[in-house]
Order: C-alpha cells, then structure tokens, then sequence
C-alpha cells in the first residue's frame, strides 16, 4: 500500500470513527432535536435512535481495531445500509440540502476508508 493511500484511509477512517461516535452518543442520549428529528421529521419510533447510536458506536470499535477482517466487513456494510438509509429517509419527506449534508458524507468517508483499507484489515475473500 502505497503512503498516499495509507493516508487517504487513515483520514477517512477518523473522520468517520468521528462522526460516528458523535452522532451515536447524541442519539442514545436522545436529545430532544434528535427525537422531534427522528419521530416528527422521519416518522420512526423513538426507539430506533437506540438501536442505531448502538450500532454506530460498535460498528465503530469494529473498523478501528487491528484483525477480525470479517466484522469490518460487516461494520462497512452496517454503515453503508444507516448512511443510505438516512439519505433514503430525508429525500422522501422532502428535506434539503441541510439535512443531507450529514448522512451523505457518512457515506462517502465509509466508502473511502473501506475502498482504502490495508490488506491487513481486509477479508481473505478480498485478497485475490
């Protein structure tokens, strides 16, 4: 791996270990603009922002831990599915720009630090 992509992944990876532990903690503490955002604006339960500030906060341990290649992979994956749903999410209730800015770069940093991770970090099956 070359240092420039060295750098690429370890940039991406902390800005979204970043982001994903901030927007994990502020959904477990379901601040009352989190909660008016979840169940007013989108229309999920309450609960929900359990479940996902959980699953961010995992997922994050997960990609920033050295081996266990196949719970990266998953925790990749988990991101991929919270991040475009979220974007699914506000394009349908209408809401702008604002509201996705957020989400979409979530997803982008999840797609650069996979596409960007070392061997080391990656599956067997993605070695070939």
């Amino acid at each position: 791996m070359s240092k420039y992509n060295r750098i690429i992944y370890w940039v991406a990876t902390l800005w979204l270990a970043l982001g994903m532990i901030s927007t994990g903690i502020v959904q477990l503490i379901k601040t009352k603009e989190e909660v008016d955002k979840i169940s007013l604006g989108l229309g999920y339960p309450v609960y929900f922002l359990t479940i996902i500030g959980v699953w961010k906060l995992l997922g994050t341990v997960a990609v920033l831990l050295p081996k266990l290649p196949l719970l990266k992979e998953w925790a990749y994956a988990g991101f991929f599915f919270i991040m475009s749903g979220a974007i699914i999410s506000h394009l349908i209730v209408g809401d702008g720009t604002k509201e996705l800015f957020g989400p979409v770069l979530l997803l982008a940093l999840t797609v650069l630090s996979w596409y960007f991770r070392p061997v080391d970090r990656r599956h067997s099956y993605a070695l070939q």
